[in-house]
């Protein structure tokens, strides 16, 4: 399932809207599994703070295309994950999310345009759940960030700063994919032209830079933020932990 960059509801590839209302920051809860999970798609490398590599086989069976559900997306246990962050919306949608890792590679999301020489796609994962006993729409609060010395200088122009994300740091336009159910969770579903996703159902989410950085990028430098007035009323960014090298 393709979406385009967060925070947003379910959609095509586009900028990230400004929406107006203020969110609150809810609990911060722990969500750690009992079992890691390979990297997804070959060629990349996996980065956990304070230590590289890693790379993995084929990715999993996902669904594609805007607003398309495909009963191939697969499932997984639920994989080790930083401190996890609870939202709620003005609406009353609940939300947790959990950093799982970091990385760059070729074709973070599947078959893209190469990058250019010297430079590569970054990515991070993370875990997303609906936190509440009925359906929320389905949406991607967590944006990449990364620093600007590590965006080519031809590319900078579309790195945007953030309020509340240090002065260093910006996120290119990039788009995100749920690339598997976790704990048999199941996937989502259309309610009156929207995605929704199901009562306590948790996916991994896939967030991939649609512009390319300079290759070398290190865990330190690519962070998952959650910014938007939707989900922090005080205009802070709240940045989502990876776990520690243990996987704790």
């Amino acid at each position: 399932m393709s979406y385009s960059n967060g925070p947003r509801s379910a959609g095509g590839r586009r900028r990230k809207p400004r929406r107006a209302g203020a969110g609150r920051l809810g609990l911060a809860g722990a969500l750690t599994g009992a079992v890691g999970i390979a990297a997804i798609a070959a060629g990349i490398v996996v980065l956990r703070p304070g230590a590289d590599g890693g790379s993995g086989g084929a990715p999993p069976s996902r669904a594609s295309g805007a607003g398309a559900v495909s009963p191939s997306l697969t499932s997984q246990p639920a994989p080790p994950t930083g401190t996890a962050v609870n939202f709620t919306t003005p609406e009353g949608y609940g939300y947790g999310l959990a950093a799982v890792g970091s990385g760059t590679g070729a074709e973070p999301l599947g078959a893209t345009e190469a990058p250019p020489s010297g430079t590569t796609y970054a990515y991070a994962d993370y875990v997303l759940t609906n936190t509440q006993r009925r359906p929320v729409m389905l949406d991607f609060p967590a944006d990449l960030f990364m620093p600007v010395a590590q965006v080519p200088e031809d590319a900078r122009e579309r790195c945007m700063p953030q309020v509340g994300i240090p002065e260093d740091m910006c996120t290119l336009p990039n788009h995100s994919e749920i690339i598997a159910r976790v704990d048999g969770a199941e996937p989502p579903f259309e309610e009156a032209g929207t995605q929704m996703m199901p009562a306590g159902a948790t996916y991994l989410v896939r967030i991939a830079s649609d512009l390319p950085v300079q290759e070398g990028v290190s865990a330190d430098d690519l962070k998952l933020y959650v910014w938007n007035a939707r989900y922090t009323s005080d205009r802070k960014g709240i940045e989502l932990p990876y776990p520690s090298s243990d996987g704790s």
